[in-house]
């Protein structure tokens, strides 16, 4: 009898080898409620440069108006760091999540190729998205937002940023959740702020006030926040 092939099919091991470093595979993301609130993070290639730059944030803040007039998807809270964006949002369900995304992350790499003269990806991978559960969680997803440039160290760059309260880089102006202050800040002259959704989640609304407020100078860990003393 003439012996079968040893070649083809499913068994361990086969295949081309994966390259180190390449892409994680897609994972089918779950169902979610109606306003349901999440903490968005998104990575930028090298070669696009540094976001925390004029054109960087305009860029930005164009991606994030582009979203704004869609019922089912909101961004609530930006904050831009020196390679990535985090975003708290609210979604009506998994595919105004997806569309959401989608719309931000194809605006923003419009924009950002514009403002650098070049072509190409702009995103390493397609976002990440962590659902609120809890309004400990929520807070501490506000805290990392709001004040991940101390996170980062970005707070200490230059006598400019040491002198402010806030980021610059995110929606701390405009944010009413501040410990130390009873309203937000006045805006300066010539400062656009970035776009703002007004949330509609308990989560984002209510719920997370049950914990303390965010502290200004509140430098937030890994797995929560920290006050700086």
């Amino acid at each position: 009898m003439k012996p079968r092939p040893t070649w083809g099919g499913k068994r361990e091991g086969a295949g081309r080898p994966r390259k180190q470093g390449s892409k994680p595979r897609h994972v089918r993301r779950p169902e979610i409620a109606k306003n349901t609130a999440l903490h968005v993070s998104l990575r930028v290639c090298r070669e696009v440069g540094r976001l925390r730059r004029p054109a960087g944030y305009q860029a930005i803040r164009r991606a994030i108006a582009a979203c704004i007039g869609r019922r089912d998807f909101r961004v609530v809270h930006t904050s831009i760091q020196g390679n990535h964006i985090h975003l708290l949002v609210e979604a009506n369900h998994k595919r105004a999540l997806t569309n959401g995304g989608r719309a931000f992350m194809v605006s923003a790499a419009q924009h950002l190729n514009a403002a650098r003269g070049r072509r190409g990806e702009v995103f390493i991978q397609r976002y990440h998205a962590v659902p609120l559960k809890t309004p400990r969680q929520a807070r501490a997803a506000i805290a990392y937002v709001m004040n991940n440039w101390r996170r980062h160290g970005e707070d200490q760059d230059g006598p400019r940023q040491r002198a402010a309260l806030v980021d610059p880089y995110s929606m701390g102006i405009v944010f009413d959740g501040w410990r130390e202050l009873p309203t937000p800040f006045a805006i300066p002259d010539g400062y656009e702020p970035l776009p703002v959704c007004g949330a509609r989640s308990w989560m984002l609304t209510v719920g997370w006030r049950k914990h303390p407020l965010v502290g200004l100078r509140e430098v937030p860990g890994p797995l929560g926040e920290r006050a700086r003393r």
